[in-house]
């Protein structure tokens, strides 16, 4: 080859080189400048990390959650140890550098003191820093997040204790909505309670009064009791469907009836696109019962109880009507506030049960008043329940 064409080749590679490199530089630049800044970067980062954590704590400080979320963390901290403990041992750890048995415990012996004081402590074992950042819940530390760095500045302590608060909101939570679970099923308890002695007491009687003038009768009769007990005592969901409750509730009346006779008298207009609507569990019966209870038992000729059920909207609107003796309007605000015990028990728990689950704007809605009768109305949501989705799938 002659020496004007191996420079004219070299000349050539070496264009298409620097073509190549300037096409790929300009790519990369390209990228770079779609993701932002190195601030936004930064910022992407850590609200991914954040958002891989959450929904391993949800359900509080368990062993799997732990497990799951302390990776996260510690990309987030970019520190070789994090482990996550409760207040007797350590629930996880996730390390990127040999964890001894020497270091467990010196870990061990950082959260305990984190757990007596209830603030962040930096501890120097075996020349490694030992952060430790206590999880709290209220005012009460119920665990710690600790981070190893091989020298723990200002800024990687401080960073530690804001991992710790984000832990501990998602822990608080979690706490929250057990604590709220625990509070419905106590107040579905109480219903059971109150229906049991009161309602149980009378149906065996009036079951008793058939037994020897009306076998058959009696013999439906211990059907209905046994269906509906089944149904108050259940032990699955916080919810039901509108169909499922009026059935129950035509058993409850049923029951009744073979008391009160033609004395009670019911009226149902339902509105059948409304049936499949999930509503808390209990939430009419005892509405029913007290009409019966309170409005009409008192009454020599009884009365009529109307229930009724239509489509408003995303709404389902369900009202309890009886034309008995009514309540004092003060007198049932001072029930629904709790200051009245042992009269009308199941309306409160009721009230307290829907504002519980939809907001404080949707109790019961009572128009009462002595001598007038009452009128009871719910507005459940169609479709949702809150924090829950769909509660109709």
């Amino acid at each position: 080859m002659s020496p004007a064409l191996q420079i004219t080749l070299i000349v050539t590679i070496v264009t298409v080189g620097i073509a190549v490199i300037g096409y790929f530089g300009f790519k990369i630049s390209r990228s770079t400048k779609e993701m932002g800044t190195d601030a936004d970067e930064a910022t992407f980062t850590t609200l991914h990390h954040m958002s891989v954590a959450v929904p391993h704590l949800e359900r509080g400080l368990t062993v799997e959650g732990a497990a799951k979320s302390t990776k996260a963390l510690r990309k987030l901290l970019n520190c070789p140890v994090l482990l996550i403990s409760d207040t007797r041992h350590i629930l996880a750890t996730d390390a990127g550098i040999e964890f001894t048995a020497d270091l467990e415990e010196q870990a061990s012996e950082a959260f305990a003191t984190v757990l007596a004081t209830g603030k962040t402590q930096v501890k120097r074992l075996s020349g490694q820093d030992f952060v430790a950042a206590p999880i709290m819940v209220g005012d009460q530390p119920v665990g710690t997040v600790t981070a190893l760095s091989p020298r723990a500045g200002a800024g990687f302590v401080r960073a530690v204790s804001e991992v710790a608060v984000f832990v501990s909101a998602q822990v608080s939570t979690a706490q929250l909505d057990e604590n709220k679970a625990m509070l419905l099923e106590a107040q579905m308890r109480a219903l059971r309670a109150q229906i049991s002695p009161h309602f149980i007491y009378n149906s065996l009687n009036a079951i008793a009064s058939f037994i020897n003038t009306d076998p058959a009768r009696a013999r439906e009769l211990v059907i209905e009791f046994a269906d509906f007990t089944r149904y108050s005592f259940r032990r699955r969901g916080e919810f039901t469907t509108l169909a499922e409750e009026l059935e129950a509730i035509d058993r409850y009346l049923l029951l009744e009836k073979a008391r009160f006779g033609d004395r009670i008298r019911v009226s149902l207009q339902i509105a059948p696109e409304v049936l499949p609507t999930k509503i808390p569990f209990l939430s009419l019966q005892p509405l029913v019962e007290n009409a019966v209870r309170h409005g009409l038992e008192a009454r020599p000729d009884g009365g009529v109880i109307s229930i009724t059920a239509t489509e408003d909207g995303m709404h389902a609107v369900i009202s309890v009507e009886d034309d008995g003796v009514g309540m004092d309007p003060e007198q049932l605000a001072s029930v629904l506030a709790g200051t009245t015990v042992n009269m009308h028990v199941g309306l409160r728990n009721v009230d307290v049960r829907l504002r519980q689950l939809y907001g404080n704007s949707n109790g019961l809605i009572i128009d009462t008043a002595p001598g007038a009768g009452t009128q009871i109305t719910l507005r459940i949501p169609k479709f949702l329940a809150p924090g829950k989705g769909s509660i109709n799938e």
